[in-house]
């Protein structure tokens, strides 16, 4: 065939086929079937870690939920937890402080500006 003053040959089209070594494509497979198998070590690995972090998050978080049911059981009964009463003055403490601290910085600004 002669298209624009050019010969070609009739067959396939694109780059021949470079002669490849048999013995260097089996190594690079096999090199490539290590990485695959040690990608897949490394991933296994992360996700058995994975589950074993939210198991052990589970377990404490169901220890918290059975210590609130044990609360509110306590409660119904009419008793007030210790926990709880701690929580509750550990709470008073903490406004009584943030209270004082307030009145203590009010003070300081009404000195400051009575002084001329």
């Amino acid at each position: 065939q002669v298209v624009g003053g050019k010969v070609k040959k009739p067959g396939k089209r694109g780059r021949k086929p470079a002669k490849i070594d048999l013995k260097a494509k089996l190594e690079r497979s096999r090199q490539s079937a290590r990485e695959c198998r040690a990608r897949k070590k490394l991933r296994y690995q992360y996700l058995e870690e994975l589950v074993s972090s939210r198991e052990r998050a589970i377990c404490a978080l169901r220890e918290e939920l059975e210590m609130y049911k044990q609360w509110c059981m306590a409660m119904d009964q009419g008793k007030i937890p210790s926990e709880i009463k701690a929580l509750l003055t550990g709470e008073e403490q903490g406004k009584a402080q943030q209270n004082s601290a307030k009145l203590a910085k009010a003070g300081k600004t009404e000195a400051n500006s009575s002084n001329p």
